[in-house]
């Protein structure tokens, strides 16, 4: 880095006793460098694999969009950086739709009872509140869904219907962030995906009364009519990456 300021001629890194990062000059610098970094890789992806380019619709519920697959698309735009991805955010059952209609190529999906489909992992499902609330003490219970026809209102109303727990929807929707929203606000507690959890809420512990949610199972639908080496590339991707949890 010294050798790098000297041709400079300027300093590029702010040096604290327990830290160092970049100056003004030293960011932008590294957004060139980063910039000069992909076009590489998409040079040598020219080269080495010529045959892996193409574009990939891919069909995944706006919950692992947002937390469980940024790592794994990140890396699969690392080694295939000609391979162009179309993300398509829709709950499970009407990314099955899109499938059928020919929308999109593959899809993430939450497997619904009985339904055909390679499942990649099982997820624990868990009982999520605001930290300073404890509203899963109310009676009827105030439940945030998601709209009818999910794995995930339906493994929750199971729940509660075995349990014999009277409760109330509070909010019903497709919208995660909307569901979170009331969660946070106190008015109601929710089932998630233990990897879609974020930070403001926390996980109800199993010993606080609720019923015990079943797992979900995530799984990986292609189209037949969506054939190519992007898209084969891309789904082997995703079964590597969900089966070893990324």
């Amino acid at each position: 880095m010294q050798r790098l300021e000297q041709a400079v001629g300027k300093r590029l890194l702010v040096r604290g006793s327990k830290a160092v990062i970049p100056n003004a000059v030293g960011a932008e610098l590294l957004v060139h460098a980063r910039r000069l970094l992909k076009l590489s890789d998409q040079a040598w992806a020219s080269v080495a694999q010529p045959n892996e380019i193409g574009c990939v619709r891919l069909g995944v519920p706006d919950d692992y969009a947002a937390f469980l697959l940024p790592p794994v698309l990140e890396r699969f735009a690392a080694d295939y950086p000609l391979v162009t991805l179309e993300l398509v955010c829709e709950p499970s059952a009407s990314l099955s739709r899109a499938l059928d209609e020919r929308r999109i190529d593959l899809a993430i999906i939450t497997r619904l009872p009985n339904q055909p489909v390679e499942i990649l992992r099982r997820e624990p499902f868990v009982w999520v509140a605001a930290p300073s609330h404890v509203v899963w003490q109310d009676d009827p219970l105030p439940v945030a869904l998601f709209e009818a026809g999910c794995a995930a209102r339906t493994n929750v109303l199971d729940a509660l219907a075995v349990d014999g727990r009277a409760y109330r929807c509070a909010y019903s929707s497709a919208s995660l962030l909307g569901l979170i929203a009331v969660v946070q606000a106190g008015l109601a507690i929710a089932g998630l995906a233990l990897c879609s959890v974020p930070p403001s809420l926390r996980i109800i512990d199993p010993n606080e009364g609720l019923p015990p949610l079943r797992d979900l199972e995530i799984g990986l639908l292609q189209s037949s009519t969506s054939t190519g080496r992007a898209v084969d590339r891309l789904a082997d991707f995703l079964r590597r990456a969900l089966r070893h949890n990324p």
